[in-house]
């Protein structure tokens, strides 16, 4: 499985919690990215500051405007410190969203890919075992392990249903890839192997998704709605 290490992007843009308000919106435009890591004195990274971040001194900038419903329910639920004290913050450090959701480089891509979509975010700062920034990933890197090889994935798909059915058979189940899609055809004793191999197999990087042909001898599912029936009195 690609790791994150192998994703990432190395050359990282930072900011220090002390950096005033300014340099930081000057950082952001210069780098043409949405958001930063901040770092402590040791270098530690310890939030993320994106434009939304800064966009909140326009929310709150006081005249006639009245900030959307979004921004009221930010002021008082949001993490990291409420929209309204944001948009009084001159430095990164109370500008920041803390703590900053981070990444190892020895993750898998997928438990990236989970992360940022668990807490709404487009890039996850990569931290070392002591918590210094090393990388950043961000979501155009994870697509890149769609970009394999058809055959490269069909050598893992049947490597894993070798390894995954045993004793090996006769005739293993037939594996083709085009464009990303797998599609597995054959016979298996369990239609519990069959379902775990279609798991397996859509955890390989780079599948778009599966098509199973898969039969079974032997039916060892019992149907959800027959478990229930057994403990209803």
């Amino acid at each position: 499985m690609r790791t994150v290490r192998e994703v990432m992007t190395t050359e990282v843009f930072s900011v220090a919690q002390e950096t005033d308000y300014r340099n930081v919106a000057g950082t952001l435009l210069e780098r043409q990215v949405s958001a930063l890591p901040v770092t402590d004195g040791d270098g530690r990274v310890v939030g993320v500051v994106s434009e939304e971040d800064l966009l909140h001194k326009e929310e709150f900038a006081g005249g006639d405007y009245r900030p959307p419903l979004r921004a009221r329910l930010r002021t008082r639920m949001g993490p990291g410190g409420s929209a309204a004290d944001k948009a009084q913050a001159r430095t990164a450090g109370g500008l920041m969203t803390s703590p900053a959701v981070t990444v190892s480089p020895d993750a898998g891509t997928v438990t990236a890919a989970r992360l940022m979509e668990r807490h709404g975010v487009k890039r996850l700062p990569v931290v070392d075992g002591e918590g210094h920034l090393v990388g950043i990933v961000g979501r155009r890197d994870l697509l890149s392990v769609f970009i394999r090889e058809d055959d490269e994935i069909a050598e893992e798909a049947r490597a894993g249903i070798t390894e995954a059915l045993t004793p090996v058979r006769v005739q293993e189940p037939a594996v083709t890839v085009e464009d990303g899609v797998v599609r597995v055809s054959g016979t298996v004793e369990h239609r519990s192997e069959a379902q775990a191999l279609i798991r397996r197999l859509k955890a390989i990087e780079g599948v778009v998704s599966v098509d199973s042909e898969l039969r079974w001898r032997v039916d060892d599912v019992v149907p959800e709605y027959v478990r229930w029936r057994s403990v209803t009195p």
